[in-house]
């Protein structure tokens, strides 16, 4: 989520079109009363070992329309119901694929993985709009909003990762260690897409690994409060706003690791050009804004 972060188009999507191909209909809270369990064909797919992908497909220059291309892989869609995710640098997704089919298998919402093969994941495919489109439409509040990403880090932070997890590779933030918690470590509004199937879904799971809760619920506020310091920013009072619901509605501490995630921030290769420059300055209104909280 770059300093643009609130804006109607996501950072990670081409110009104009939503992350998740959305329905045409969205309900005006589509927060509100939607299944949370994912859907069984997927989960039971996703429980056992997993074909490859079809070479024509994992090797093809365009398999199909492109929905998303992301700072790492790029998405795109097969059909109504499947999408090819794959890895531009080559990089085997394996741990990515087995702590994401742990997490949809203990019920949390995410996308099935259907196939994989080195970095080529076919994956389903959700529907509808990002939790950042529904803010910026004034479908969900700020506080509703603030809601969701708090439950979905709690149900994820539930989950014991397996046993024996590996990332598989050097980190690219070497600073993060293992923890006892699933991590996603980029959970933000323009990686929930608000489903009909699961209710708020998390995708863009690059980043995720163990860790802890508290490292995890630091970033999301660290990446929001970067959009609120970016004076040049249209979005910055709104994500001032934002920021401010969300360190109310958790139960975690934001100050606890507040400097590590700082610290492993600055060292996101994802980071745009003047993205790094804004970290120092976003802890400092985290830390402000928790101050005024405590001190009414």
């Amino acid at each position: 989520m770059n300093s643009a972060g609130l804006a109607p188009s996501g950072p990670t999507t081409p110009s104009g079109r939503r992350a998740s191909d959305a329905a045409e209909h969205h309900p005006q809270d589509p927060a509100r009363d939607l299944p949370t369990q994912p859907d069984r064909r997927f989960t039971d797919a996703a429980a056992h070992h997993l074909p490859a992908v079809d070479p024509a497909l994992a090797d093809s220059a365009e398999p199909g329309p492109i929905l998303a291309a992301g700072a790492a892989a790029d998405v795109f869609a097969l059909d109504e119901h499947t999408v090819l995710r794959r890895y531009r640098s080559g990089r085997d997704a394996s741990p990515e694929v087995r702590l994401l089919q742990h997490v949809v298998a203990h019920g949390f919402p995410a996308p099935a993985i259907l196939q994989a093969s080195g970095p080529s994941l076919v994956m389903e495919r959700l529907h509808g709009p990002t939790l950042l489109q529904a803010l910026t439409a004034g479908e969900v509040s700020l506080s509703d909003a603030a809601d969701i990403l708090t439950d979905l880090h709690a149900r994820l932070h539930a989950i014991a990762p397996p046993a024996g997890w590996e990332h598989g590779e050097p980190s690219s933030w070497p600073l993060v260690t293992s923890g006892p918690a699933i991590v996603h470590l980029d959970l933000h509004p323009a990686n929930v897409i608000l489903t009909e199937t699961h209710g708020p879904a998390v995708v863009d799971w690059t980043n995720a690994r163990t860790g802890t809760a508290e490292l995890d619920v630091s970033l999301t506020a660290l990446i929001l409060a970067e959009v609120a310091v970016d004076a040049g920013g249209v979005y910055s009072q709104a994500a001032r706003a934002f920021l401010a619901a969300f360190l109310h509605a958790t139960d975690i501490d934001p100050l606890v690791a507040l400097d590590e995630a700082a610290a492993v921030r600055a060292l996101d290769p994802s980071l745009v050009p003047g993205e790094r420059e804004l970290v120092p300055a976003a802890a400092v209104l985290i830390r402000d804004l928790v101050e005024v909280s405590a001190h009414p």
